[in-house]
C-alpha cells in the first residue's frame, strides 16, 4: 500500500497526539507506589478464612501469597470467605470402554467482608478448567489430576486477587 505524502504527515500527526488523548482517557496504573501503594496495603490488610480440604489448602496458600500475608497480621480490615468446588470428570471413553480425557474444573465463590462493618463489599465468582489426558500408568494420571488441581488453585487465586483489586480501585460512586 503506498501513502501520500500528506497521509504519512497526518499519520504521524496522530501518533503524536495519542499519548495525550489517552492521558484524559481517566485510566491509572492499579498498582502505583509499588508495596507501599494503597492497592497493595489493602491487599495486605485481607485474611483469608481457613477452606477445608487439598484444594482449600492449596488455595489459601495462593490466595495469602498473592496477597503479600506472610504471616499473621495485627491490621486485619477485611476477610475473604472462599467456598470452593473442585469437579473431576470423564470427558473421552474409548472403544473399550476406559475413559481416555478427564476434565478438572475449580470453581471458587468468594465474599470480601468488611469486618469493622460486617457488610460485604464483594461476592463474586471465578473458575477455571484444565483437560487431562488418562494414561495407562495409575501413577503418572493421578500426578497429572493433582499438577492440574495445583495449576487450578494459582490461576483462580490470580483472578481473585485482580478482581479484587479492581474492587478497591473502584471509586466510591461505582457499585462493584
Amino acid at each position: 500500500m503506498i501513502y501520500s505524502r500528506r497521509q504519512l504527515l497526518l499519520r504521524r500527526l496522530l501518533l503524536c497526539l495519542l499519548p495525550l488523548a489517552m492521558a484524559g482517557c481517566g485510566l491509572r496504573p492499579m498498582y502505583t507506589g509499588g508495596a507501599s501503594g494503597v492497592t497493595a496495603q489493602v491487599l495486605q490488610s485481607i485474611s483469608v478464612s481457613p477452606i477445608p480440604g487439598r484444594a482449600g489448602y492449596l488455595m489459601q496458600g495462593a490466595l495469602n501469597d498473592r496477597l503479600g500475608n506472610a504471616g499473621p497480621q495485627n491490621d486485619t480490615r477485611y476477610r475473604l470467605d472462599v467456598i470452593l468446588d473442585d469437579n473431576l470428570e470423564a470427558l473421552g471413553v474409548l472403544s473399550n470402554d476406559t475413559v481416555g480425557r478427564e476434565r478438572r474444573s475449580l470453581r471458587a465463590r468468594y465474599r470480601l467482608v468488611d469486618l469493622a462493618e460486617g457488610t460485604v463489599l464483594l461476592d463474586a465468582t471465578a473458575g477455571s478448567d484444565a483437560g487431562i489426558d488418562v494414561v495407562s500408568s495409575e501413577y503418572a494420571t493421578i500426578a497429572a489430576e493433582q499438577t492440574a488441581l495445583e495449576n487450578l488453585t494459582r490461576d483462580v487465586a490470580d483472578r481473585i486477587v485482580t478482581r479484587l483489586a479492581i474492587a478497591i480501585n473502584r471509586p466510591a460512586n461505582e457499585s462493584p
